[in-house]
């Protein structure tokens, strides 16, 4: 009888890569989840300033776990605002646009 092992992918899964990970890398994850989830419970049963302090705090925990992602983020910001201003002063040109021809349809209709 030949016994065939089951060979894993040569890239890592991500369970093995959160194996590795240091058990306070987990307690901190845990801690944001159940942070931000106490916060959404508290704001739903009406307690607004303990349910904002716990989900800020809930929030702080994630992005101190996350720093990888928020640097991403936050450099990747300015060319995100210069886009949506592009798309405001195309808005803008637009309006701008209508409000000539409507003052020229008043003006014929006008007379």
């Amino acid at each position: 009888m030949v016994v065939v092992p089951l060979s894993t992918p040569a890239n890592e899964t991500e369970t093995a890569l959160r194996a590795r990970e240091p058990e306070s890398a987990r307690w901190v994850q845990v801690a944001a989840g159940g942070t931000l989830v106490a916060g959404g419970l508290l704001l739903l049963y009406g307690k607004r300033r303990a349910g904002t302090v716990a989900a800020a705090s809930g929030v702080a925990l994630a992005l101190l776990d996350q720093q990888d992602t928020v640097r991403a983020w936050w450099n990747a910001l300015p060319g995100y605002l210069d886009q949506v201003q592009g798309v405001l002063n195309q808005v803008q040109d637009t309006l701008e646009d209508v409000a000539e021809h409507r003052e020229k349809l008043r003006r014929i209709l006008a007379r």
